[in-house]
């Protein structure tokens, strides 16, 4: 599904937004790209990542999927703190081995409710997905605006 119009966050903004809210910004994943229902995260990937043998490990991928998948919702809504993970669904399809990981997140479909992402897993320059995602998301209702403001 293609969306018209500007992205309502900017590349500098998730980024400094991402920033702010993590303990160890300096280890977390880079936005590289904000398109209107479209984000992608560049992971640089550290020995924190990794399993044995060499694997970024489940838990990295499902964080980078999510959060992914919120830079997506962003570009709609704009900065929306309140919106938060209702679903994610993720399927490992093959070893995820490499130094740089990316998740590329489309918005399938968005509504007042609920908006639902694809986001696709791979190392850099691989042809093939390391893992898929599905992840939805809850957005705040206008009196949870309110109150968050």
């Amino acid at each position: 599904m293609s969306y018209s119009g500007p992205s309502k966050m900017t590349v500098d903004e998730a980024n400094s937004f991402l920033s702010a809210a993590f303990y160890r910004p300096d280890h977390q994943a880079k936005v590289t790209v904000m398109e209107p229902g479209r984000a992608v995260q560049r992971l640089e990937v550290r020995e924190e990542h990794l399993r044995p043998g060499g694997y970024v490990s489940g838990p990295t991928q499902m964080g980078l999927a999510d959060s992914a998948a919120y830079m997506a919702v962003m570009t709609l809504t704009g900065m929306e703190p309140m919106t938060v993970t209702s679903n994610l669904n993720i399927n490992f399809l093959r070893p995820c081995i490499g130094d740089v990981v990316l998740a590329d997140a489309t918005v399938m479909k968005i509504g007042q409710a609920l908006a639902v992402m694809d986001v696709d897993i791979r190392i850099e320059g691989a042809d093939k997905a390391a893992s898929q995602a599905i992840v939805t998301y809850a957005l705040p209702r206008e009196d949870q605006r309110a109150r968050a403001t």
